[in-house]
C-alpha cells in the first residue's frame, strides 16, 4: 500500500461528516428536534384520525425515530469533542486496502447506522503526518474490535497483510484483546475462500451476504466487552502500562 496521501482537511472523515450533517440540519430547520416537535404536534392536533390505532402507531414511530436521531446527533457531537482531545475509545477499526476506502466507509456506516455499533473508524481516518506503525498501534489498541476487510485488494498489498498479522499477534499476546480480530467479507469484491491466506482461514469470517450476518454481528459486538476494554485502555493511558 505504501504511504497514503495526506488529506487536506486534518479532521477525521467521520468528524467532517458529522459537522456537515449538523450544519445541513440547522440550515434546513429539519433537525431531529424539529422533526420530533412536528410529530408530537400532529399527534395532539389530529389525534388518531380515521385509521385509529394504526395512524396513532405511525405517529408514535415518527416520534421515536426523531428521538433516536436526536440521540445520535448528541452522541456525534460528544464523540467529535473527544476525538479532538484524543479521548475516544472506538468500538471498531476497519483495516482495509488503499483502494477499498469507499467500501470500508460503507461497512462502517452499515455497522453504525443499522446495528448501532458506534463510534467506529476506518484506517484511512487515522491522523495524517504520523508514522503508519504508530497509527496502526493506536488503531488496534484504541478500539475494541479490529475488522479486517477481506477483499481481493487486501491480499495483494503487503502492508495490509502486515496489518493483519500484527493485529493477530496483538490479540494473542494481550488477554483482553482475545477474539478481537474479525475478518469480514463485504458484498463488493469479496476475497474468495480459496484465495484466503491460511492464518486468516483460522478465524471464522463474517459474510455480509449471509442471512446469519445480523445475528453474528449482534453476538460478537457486545457492549460489556467494549466497556471492559475501554476501562483497560483508559487505565493504560493514565499509567502508561498495559494491564491485560
Amino acid at each position: 500500500m505504501g504511504i497514503w496521501n495526506s488529506k487536506p482537511d486534518p479532521r477525521p472523515l467521520s468528524l467532517r461528516r458529522g459537522s456537515d450533517y449538523l450544519v445541513d440540519a440547522s440550515r434546513r430547520g429539519r433537525g431531529p428536534s424539529a422533526r420530533k416537535l412536528e410529530a408530537l404536534s400532529r399527534l395532539g392536533r389530529e389525534g388518531p384520525g380515521g385509521d385509529g390505532v394504526e395512524e396513532l402507531k405511525g405517529e408514535g414511530e415518527d416520534v421515536r425515530e426523531a428521538e433516536l436521531e436526536e440521540e445520535e446527533t448528541e452522541e456525534m457531537v460528544r464523540v467529535a469533542g473527544l476525538e479532538e482531545a484524543g479521548e475516544v475509545f472506538y468500538k471498531f477499526v476497519i483495516l482495509h486496502a488503499e483502494d477499498d476506502v469507499d467500501e470500508a466507509l460503507r461497512v462502517q456506516q452499515l455497522l453504525q447506522d443499522e446495528f448501532r455499533i458506534r463510534p467506529g473508524i476506518i484506517f484511512a481516518e487515522m491522523p495524517c503526518g504520523r508514522h503508519h506503525l504508530q497509527n496502526l498501534d493506536d488503531a488496534v489498541n484504541g478500539s475494541a474490535w479490529t475488522i479486517v476487510l477481506l477483499t481481493e485488494n487486501f491480499v495483494s498489498e503487503a502492508w495490509c497483510q502486515f496489518q493483519f498479522y500484527t493485529s493477530l499477534v496483538n490479540s494473542v499476546n494481550r488477554q483482553h484483546k482475545y477474539n478481537s480480530v474479525i475478518p469480514v467479507r463485504p458484498l463488493n469484491n469479496p476475497l474468495p475462500r480459496q484465495k484466503t491466506p491460511f492464518a486468516l482461514r483460522t478465524i471464522n469470517a463474517l459474510e455480509e451476504g449471509s442471512r446469519a450476518f445480523p445475528a453474528q454481528v449482534e453476538k460478537i459486538f457486545q457492549e460489556s466487552v467494549y466497556r471492559k476494554q475501554e476501562a483497560i485502555w483508559r487505565d493504560t493511558k493514565n499509567t502508561g502500562k498495559w494491564t491485560g
